[in-house]
C-alpha cells in the first residue's frame, strides 16, 4: 500500500493530475511511471508535462564558494516575477550547494538529483522550470561576482594574488561581468575564429576601392580591435580607462589561469 501511495504522490507531483486519475493511470499500466506520465499527457491531463515544453529564459545565475571549490548555475523559468520568488530562489541555493559539496562536474547528474523537486515548482508557480547549466573548478583561488543575479563570472588566479591582490581579482572579475571577454589574451583565440574575421574584414574592405597597401592597413586595423575587443589583456580596464587590464595584471604581479562567465538567458555555443 505504501509503494502505490508514493507513486501515486511521485506521478501527481510530476504531472499535477489529480489523486484518482494517477491511481487509475498506475493501475493500467501496472505502476510504471513513466507510461503513466505518456498515458496521462495522451490524455490531455498532464499539467507539468506540457509546461515542461514551454521556452524558459528568465531566471537568476547564482554562484558560490565552499567546500574549497566554487560553483556557478544558471537556473531558468519563465517570468522575473518567479525568479524573484523566495522559494525558487532557495531550490537554487540548495541544487548549487549539493553540487559543490558533493564535488558535482555534469549538470545531468543534478537535473536527474533533483526532478521531483523541480516538478513540484513546475506545478506550485505554473510556469517551466530549467537547471539549464552548471559549471565548477575545484580551486580555493577564486574569485567570484554576481551582478544582479544575471550575470556571473568566477575567475581562477595564482595563489600570491589570491592572497595579496583580492580586491583587484574582485574587479577584473567585474571587469569581465560588464566587457565580456571571450578570452584572455590573443594567443588563446582559436586560428579559425581570427580567419573567418580576417576574411569578413577583408570583404568589407575591397568595397572602399583602396589600393593594395592601403586596404592592408585597414584591414590590420580592424583586427586589432577585433582582438583588444574579444581579449580580457587587451582591454581597458573598467576602472581605469586609460590602462589595460594587461597593465593592472603585470603591475600586481597577477597570474589569471581561467575565467567563467555566465550571462542570462544566453545563446550557448
Amino acid at each position: 500500500m505504501d509503494v502505490i501511495a508514493n507513486l501515486i504522490k511521485e506521478l501527481r507531483i510530476r504531472t499535477g493530475v489529480s489523486i484518482v486519475e494517477c491511481k487509475k493511470s498506475l493501475l493500467k499500466n501496472n505502476g510504471n511511471i513513466e507510461k503513466s506520465i505518456d498515458d496521462l499527457r495522451k490524455k490531455g491531463l498532464s499539467k507539468a508535462a506540457k509546461i515542461n515544453t514551454r521556452s524558459a529564459t528568465e531566471g537568476i545565475i547564482l554562484v558560490l564558494k565552499k567546500y574549497n571549490c566554487c560553483g556557478m548555475l544558471e537556473l531558468n523559468c519563465e517570468t522575473d516575477f518567479v525568479a524573484y520568488n523566495k522559494f525558487f530562489n532557495i531550490f537554487g541555493k540548495d541544487v548549487l550547494n549539493y553540487a559543490l559539496e558533493k564535488k558535482i562536474q555534469t549538470v545531468d547528474i543534478l537535473k536527474k538529483e533533483f526532478e521531483n523537486k523541480r516538478v513540484n515548482l513546475v506545478s506550485q508557480f505554473n510556469e517551466n522550470i530549467k537547471i539549464r547549466r552548471f559549471f565548477l573548478i575545484n580551486n580555493n583561488c577564486t574569485t567570484c561576482y554576481v551582478h544582479n543575479n544575471r550575470i556571473g563570472v568566477i575567475v581562477t588566479c595564482n595563489e600570491d594574488a589570491y592572497l595579496n591582490h583580492e580586491h583587484i581579482i574582485k574587479n577584473i572579475a567585474m571587469h569581465i561581468a560588464a566587457s565580456n571577454p571571450k578570452y584572455i589574451k590573443k594567443e588563446d583565440i582559436p586560428e579559425h575564429v581570427l580567419k573567418r574575421e580576417y576574411e569578413i574584414q577583408s570583404q568589407l574592405t575591397k568595397k572602399l576601392s583602396k589600393n593594395s597597401f592601403q586596404e592592408q592597413r585597414i584591414i590590420k586595423g580592424k583586427m586589432d580591435k577585433f582582438i583588444q575587443e574579444i581579449t580580457l589583456f587587451n582591454q581597458f580596464f573598467i576602472f581605469d580607462l586609460k590602462r589595460k587590464v594587461k597593465d593592472i595584471i603585470d603591475e600586481n604581479n597577477i597570474k589569471i589561469f581561467s575565467f567563467m562567465r555566465y550571462e542570462l538567458g544566453e545563446k550557448i555555443h
